[in-house]
């Protein structure tokens, strides 16, 4: 009964005509900001910011609200189609979204995207309305070696994550954590592979990492192509809609990232990122053909698009419940909270009600306008495939040094995307998947963080990260991964060993 109470506020508050409006704005805005590439949620809502001092603070926080999770929607559109993703947690969607895209399948691809990522907001809606004061405390049990057994969870899943074998994943989750260590140290002030140069003085840029290995590398790599994406002359909903096999194939897949979404992105610090990384690393783990995956298999990009969607609605959690904020976007909302002298923790649900509960309800209505707004438009995003390469691709570029250059009004940031660019040119050459590599230069700031103030705190006793029950089952359970890994393997070798062997005998009887 109070929780049907709650929700009668909060539709009381989220259904004003000047709630709705701003709702829609930002959703829309939010959307057509993860649709181009690099520029992503944070720029959007930096400069709203100041746009909110002039309204009311639960307009200001549903439109603000509106814009990331908006941005979550539009992020994977550019990277099914283009190959270059919006933001960095949808660049799992480029994975199998993308060949999907090359298979004349987009319009189906960008329908199941908005059913999964409605289907995670919804379960991480529900997550956050009926489960928030029981995830938040067991959010504040954990501290930094918990955190750290997390990361190296994810590390660990993110190396299965490549479509070659686990070995070349190892190594890109290597390469990553070892250009993640590039900058100021955060404890002794001392510059680490800088090389000289200022501007590497705060670290790689993300975004320019991103670009480069995922935007630039393709433009490269179909610069000389002339086979054009398979596109259907008019764009119909038929067109659109996926196979049944393909809907019953999404249905776990999206449950599961639904639940690994809502879960990580209540944990200050996961987000998102992790959350499309591991579901991913899930999905290709369970599956009973894993090959199929980084082709355009469906549920390596529903499940995903799924576990997006909850952490993003999930990592409200933190900001509201604990006034602490689980990403830079969330940091950005939480200083407008307190702009509005609104003072985010444990109080705000019994002191201001009305706000809280109007932002549970505004949520519902926001992810319903996206839906509404983005079917229809499914057929204008395909017909980008329609643009010849040769008018195309100077566009993407323009996009990407727009992208880049907006975050810090530096040109050297450009200068690593053409770096990066080229490195991932070399690397899908070889066959290197970068997705590993991104997950580990993302975690691997954040797990030496962790890692050192673990130790700071045990006095240098390294047995406090099994010695604790939660990172011990986290340590345990990336135990039992590699364990299945080298299993994995060994019993593969020795089956292409006997058939090379019958092979052999059966070529001689010949």
């Amino acid at each position: 009964m109070d929780m049907i109470n709650n929700l009668a506020l909060g539709a009381q508050t989220a259904f004003t005509l000047e709630n709705l409006m701003f709702c829609f704005f930002g959703v829309t805005l939010g959307t057509l900001i993860g649709v181009l590439p690099g520029i992503g949620a944070l720029a959007a809502i930096s400069i709203l910011l100041p746009v909110t001092f002039h309204i009311p603070a639960t307009a200001a926080i549903v439109m603000l609200a509106g814009v990331y999770y908006g941005a979550q929607y539009g992020g994977s559109t550019a990277a099914i189609l283009l190959r270059l993703p919006g933001h960095p947690a949808s660049v799992v969607a480029c994975l199998d979204g993308y060949p999907m895209a090359q298979q004349g399948r987009a319009g189906a691809a960008l329908f199941m995207t908005t059913i999964a990522s409605f289907i995670g907001a919804t379960v991480g809606m529900l997550a956050l309305i009926l489960f928030s004061p029981g995830i938040a405390a067991i959010g504040l049990k954990f501290g930094p070696a918990e955190y750290f057994a997390l990361m190296v969870l994810g590390l660990i899943a993110a190396s299965i994550l490549s479509s070659g074998n686990a070995l070349r994943g190892f190594g890109m989750v290597v390469l990553g954590l070892l250009m993640g260590v590039v900058g100021t140290d955060v404890n002794t002030g001392v510059n680490r592979f800088t090389f000289g140069y200022i501007e590497l003085w705060d670290g790689i840029s993300l975004l320019a990492l991103a670009m480069g290995m995922f935007g630039l590398s393709e433009v490269v790599q179909s610069a000389n192509n002339d086979d054009a994406p398979k596109v259907k002359d008019k764009i119909t909903l038929k067109s659109m809609i996926p196979t049944k096999q393909e809907f019953r194939d999404s249905v776990f897949p999206m449950l599961r990232g639904s639940g690994i979404g809502s879960f990580l992105g209540s944990l200050p610090g996961a987000g998102a990122s992790l959350s499309s990384f591991m579901s991913y690393a899930v999905e290709k783990k369970v599956a009973k053909d894993p090959s199929r995956f980084g082709k355009g298999a469906i549920e390596g990009l529903t499940a995903p698009e799924s576990a997006n969607n909850a952490g993003a609605q999930t990592s409200f959690i933190p900001t509201l419940s604990l006034g602490i904020p689980g990403d830079v976007v969330m940091a950005l909302i939480l200083g407008a909270l307190i702009i509005h002298g609104i003072t985010p923790g444990p109080q705000l649900i019994t002191q201001q009600p009305d706000l809280f509960w109007g932002l549970m309800v505004s949520f519902i209505i926001g992810n319903i306008m996206l839906v509404i707004l983005n079917i229809p438009m499914i057929g204008i995003w395909v017909s980008l495939l329609r643009i010849p390469y040769a008018a195309l691709y100077p566009a993407i570029l323009v996009f990407i040094s727009i992208g880049v250059y907006s975050v810090n009004n530096n040109t050297f940031d450009i200068i690593m995307v053409f770096i990066f660019g080229v490195m991932g040119y070399f690397m899908s050459l070889l066959r290197w998947d970068a997705a590993p590599l991104l997950l580990g230069f993302i975690l691997g700031p954040m797990m030496e963080e962790h890692f050192r103030r673990a130790l700071l705190l045990a006095r240098g006793d390294i047995t406090v990260f099994i010695s604790r029950p939660i990172s011990a089952s986290l340590l345990a359970v990336a135990a039992l991964i590699i364990s299945w890994a080298i299993v994995s393997y060994c019993i593969n070798a020795r089956k292409r060993s006997t058939h090379k062997h019958t092979n052999a005998i059966k070529s001689e009887a010949g």
